[in-house]
């Protein structure tokens, strides 16, 4: 199934911000006026839904210079609002603290609560949507001048407070782990920024998108793994594996214009670490130095696990990346976390009570909880027999099913502590895959400071 919005084309669809183009978004009372600009040459006006190309720059500043003044009033209002709500990066709100203390308290919990009631899986989608007015016409030259001043003004304020790269950023050259906490900070800060997304956190789809880009590797060929990034484009966007990922890529987009300097395969990576470290699981050491590559190194499509299948497709996908049994049970953990979409892979429903929290729960309900096939009308799956809630995968259930994958399975869910280690060790070596580290880095990983830690 092919993620929605994907894109062919073989340019990069999220290059970094700079000058080369620049919108001036006006909000008014009854709509949006949009002033674009590219290299201070082409002006086009957008009302109405449509482009007026060329339209005289004095109409265009008239119309800025109208909304002006009310327009930075609330702008101001609304960010000095943010940062009371702790919205703004380094900043924590009350609602994030609370849902701190919330997954805290639920890591201890969650495993002896079989009989909690799972949050809802439908996530009501709004749209947003827009209206325009005409600009207003003027022919006093004075206007048009003062207008020029307002628009330099308001487009300075916009391009600056919507999180576009500032000159210290972009002047990075040789990044230190002190600029990468920085990223790290930031991807931790907008996780839970949106409620409405799955289960409050974009951490799984973070988490499965650095996965996927990792485990297309092949060992015997040195092709594919996240050296590249290459899921920027199709062919690999459109690979039915990769569904949904789209989310995750453009939940990016803003911390890479934020951060030029950094790669998006090592941002990518950057954000699956911290996934896992955010969402109470084990340290993932981090070492940078992957570089972005273009279309030409797409890799090709059925590389990733096809969850309908059984051992010996797991194991021919894994053996090819590298990876042996207790490997491959270890890093089957990461279900943990998050769910499965009928839009997406076509299966539906969390594998545990706890999505956003990183446990051995996913082992515990694998061993312990009975399951049987669901009855419905999409691809088969299991439901726990209890609640009816739950799901596993046929590759799940090869855990348990399967003579030497099940020694791990019992193992990771009688100790906790055991799975984080070996769990830590495994997304590490993947993360890793075939990326061209320059020589004596081996030993320098980076450990990235949760911001839950409050250690110094």
């Amino acid at each position: 199934m092919a993620p929605r919005g994907s894109t062919a084309n073989e340019k990069d669809p999220y290059p970094p911000a700079g000058p080369a183009s620049h919108v001036v978004a006006i909000s008014t009372e009854s709509g949006i006026r949009r002033v674009s600009c590219s290299g201070g040459r082409a002006l086009s006006l957008h009302v109405l839904g449509g482009v007026v190309p060329g339209i005289g720059i004095a109409n265009v500043l008239a119309a800025v210079w109208a909304v002006a003044p009310p327009v930075v009033t609330r702008a101001r209002a609304a960010r000095e609002r943010r940062w009371k709500e702790g919205k703004l990066p380094g900043r924590v709100s009350m609602a994030s603290a609370t849902r701190h203390f919330a997954r805290v308290a639920t890591r201890t919990t969650a495993r002896n609560a079989f009989a909690v009631a799972p949050r809802q899986a439908f996530r009501q989608q709004g749209r947003r949507w827009y209206s325009s007015e005409p600009a207003q016409k003027s022919s006093s030259t004075w206007l048009y001048l003062t207008g020029a001043a307002a628009a330099g003004g308001l487009g300075y304020w916009y391009y600056t407070a919507s999180g576009a790269p500032s000159a210290a950023s972009t002047k990075v050259v040789n990044p230190t782990k002190e600029d990468y906490q920085k990223v790290y900070n930031e991807i931790a800060s907008r996780l839970e920024e949106k409620d409405d997304y799955d289960d409050g956190s974009f951490g799984p789809v973070l988490l499965r998108l650095a996965w996927h880009a990792s485990g297309t590797y092949d060992k015997e060929t040195g092709t594919g793994g996240s050296n590249g990034a290459t899921m920027r484009f199709a062919p690999e966007s459109d690979h039915g594996a990769n569904a949904g990922l789209l989310a995750a890529r453009d939940f990016l987009a803003p911390v890479k214009a934020k951060f030029p300097w950094i790669t998006y395969s090592d941002l990518w990576i950057l954000g699956g670490v911290c996934a896992v470290q955010e969402m109470q699981g084990p340290i993932v050491p981090y070492r940078p130095g992957r570089s972005d590559r273009d279309v030409s190194a797409c890799t090709p499509d059925g590389r990733l696990p096809d969850a309908t299948q059984g051992g010996d497709h797991l194991r021919n996908i894994f053996y090819r990346m590298g990876f042996n049994d207790q490997e491959i049970v270890a890093l089957s953990g990461a279900h943990a976390l998050g769910r499965c979409h009928t839009d997406r892979s076509g299966f539906e429903g969390p594998w545990t009570f706890s999505p956003t929290i990183l446990t051995n729960d996913y082992y515990r309900l694998l061993i312990e909880e009975k399951w049987q096939w669901k009855k419905w009308n999409g691809p088969k799956q299991y439901e726990d027999k209890t609640t009816k809630t739950l799901m596993m995968l046929p590759t799940d259930m090869v855990l348990v099913q399967d003579k030497k994958f099940k020694p791990f399975t019992e193992k990771y869910a009688k100790d906790n502590e055991a799975f984080f280690k070996d769990f830590s060790a495994v997304v590490t070596k993947l993360f890793e895959l075939g990326v061209p580290f320059a020589q004596g880095t081996e030993g320098q990983r980076w450990t990235m400071k949760p911001t839950w830690d409050e250690s110094k």
